[in-house]
């Protein structure tokens, strides 16, 4: 299908349907805002629209199967509309897509600056407006009118999130510093879907910081594919054939620090090798400001399994993360990914995965059923597990992940905590999360909203509702984006 509009302004309603990491939520942003700024209503992808952007996920062949489900859904509720399909999906297998829509246009990773040009041009753009690009923000809002999000994991996960994933606006934002991979895990296909390495400029992170505060956002979340390879160079991106001394991820954070007014700052996911000493001198060196919470991938706690796996690290070397993360910061909360079912991985090894994760006494825990993926070498090898093996393990692992959510919560009874207020209960409790990113619920004391707010709060009991949810006592709250040290006035 060509993007030439058979008739001018023919795009009044358009969806987005979302699949995968932080990254392509991020960079579905700049799509969302192109439409905007050309006055297109976002509806419901249930709803009838005149155009469909489908983002695809190859993480797994279970996501790949979905991709390919939104793609025949956006088809089946937009019989005359434009489809228009790209991410990882794209990259690896267009000939599947392509099937499931002939009629769809294909984009990979590659050409996404292209969609964003092609999408201008059939919009007709007003008033000289430039498209956005992909290096963007992306507000933390999980699905609102128009964008449906889908995470690419066919098991789910036990998560200190929303349970609706309620809108959430002028709250968070994700600022995208990196993309690719060329650590090449045996299961992980992203590598060749993403391609290698390759960073943001510096200049362009803070410009988009600075853009996500204009916008009220108190805080910030670095993502990449693999932010803790960041080299933005002297003025610019590895991936932008710029040169120059390294700007690692410690030099960026200190950058951001000093030269922009952001309240809060975390990291979306690092890999454990890349938490180095120097990060978190950096964290510490903020007063406050880099949040104490880092999600650092595990995917297996049995040594033979990481080296199959082709992780660089082993369990030792992770406890001994976990362990310098919370001497440096006490209470800090470390969340990590677990891949239950991996070839090769026995009773044995799965017994010893279960008492590690018992050991580390993480704050949460995300949780993926391994799925064969084509084109990768754990497809190829020996001692696949079967799948009701595979279920129970990780419905083992889902128990673990909620009794450490659970107990971490317990644990922050007594405390007073800043929370970022992002929602409105249905009982009239707002809801937010703390420095930790466990989530609190606090009511307003004059009844005044409290969505965008940062609250002290003290943290009384667990929520009735949620193990996992902390129910405090508002103390004092700011209620406007301020700089750094900005008033608190009590309640």
């Amino acid at each position: 299908m060509s993007l030439t509009p058979s008739a001018p302004n023919p795009v009044r309603r358009a969806s987005i349907a979302n699949l995968g990491c932080k990254v392509n939520q991020a960079e579905m942003d700049a799509v969302e805002r192109l439409l905007r700024a050309r006055g297109v209503e976002l509806v419901d992808g249930r709803e009838a629209a005149d155009l469909v952007v489908v983002n695809t996920c190859t993480v797994t062949a279970t996501a790949d199967r979905k991709s390919r489900q939104a793609i025949r859904r956006a088809r089946r509720s937009n019989h005359n509309g434009h489809v228009l399909v790209t991410g990882c999906s794209v990259s690896v297998d267009p000939g599947s897509l392509a099937a499931a829509e002939p009629a769809a246009d294909l984009y990979d990773n590659e050409s996404k600056g292209r969609l964003l040009a092609d999408l201008a041009k059939l919009l007709e753009p007003r008033g000289g407006a430039a498209a956005p690009n992909l290096w963007g923000v992306d507000r933390a809002t999980g699905p609102r009118a128009g964008r449906a999000v889908e995470i690419g994991a066919d098991e789910g996960s036990v998560e200190d999130d929303f349970g609706d994933r309620a809108a959430i606006d002028r709250t968070r934002a994700f600022v995208k510093i990196q993309d690719g991979c060329s650590f090449h895990c045996t299961y992980c296909i992203i590598p060749r879907a993403r391609g290698p390495e390759r960073s943001v400029a510096p200049d362009t992170v803070l410009a988009a910081i600075r853009g996500a505060l204009a916008e009220g956002h108190r805080e910030i979340v670095l993502t990449g594919i693999n932010a803790g390879t960041y080299d933005g160079g002297a003025g610019g991106g590895a991936g932008s054939g710029a040169s120059g001394p390294a700007v690692e991820l410690p030099a960026l954070v200190k950058r951001i620090l000093a030269e922009t007014t952001v309240e809060r700052i975390r990291l979306s996911s690092i890999e454990p090798q890349h938490v180095t000493q120097e990060l978190l001198d950096a964290w510490l060196g903020s007063r406050g400001r880099c949040l104490p919470h880092f999600h650092v991938p595990l995917q297996s706690g049995d040594d033979a399994i990481l080296r199959r796996m082709g992780r660089r690290y082993d369990t030792g070397s992770y406890a001994d993360l976990v362990a310098r993360i919370r001497q440096a910061m006490p209470g800090a909360a470390v969340h990590a990914d677990l891949i239950a079912g991996f070839p090769g991985e026995d009773e044995d090894s799965w017994e010893r995965t279960t008492t590690f994760l018992r050991r580390l006494e993480l704050a949460g825990i995300h949780v993926f059923r391994y799925s064969v993926r084509p084109g990768t070498p754990a497809a190829r090898m020996v001692g696949q597990v079967d799948g009701a093996a595979k279920k129970r393990r990780a419905a083992e692992a889902l128990a673990i992940a909620a009794e450490a959510r659970a107990h971490f919560a317990i644990r922050q009874i007594g405390r007073e905590l800043r929370v970022l207020f992002e929602q409105q209960l249905p009982d009239g409790r707002w809801l937010g999360h703390a420095e930790s990113h466990v989530l609190v619920a606090a009511a307003s004391p004059d009844g005044h909203p409290l969505h965008n707010a940062i609250g002290v709060v003290r943290a009384e009991s667990i929520d009735s509702a949620d193990a996992g949810r902390i129910v405090g006592r508002l103390l004092a709250v700011d209620r406007a984006p301020a700089a750094p040290g900005g008033r608190l006035v009590a309640t």
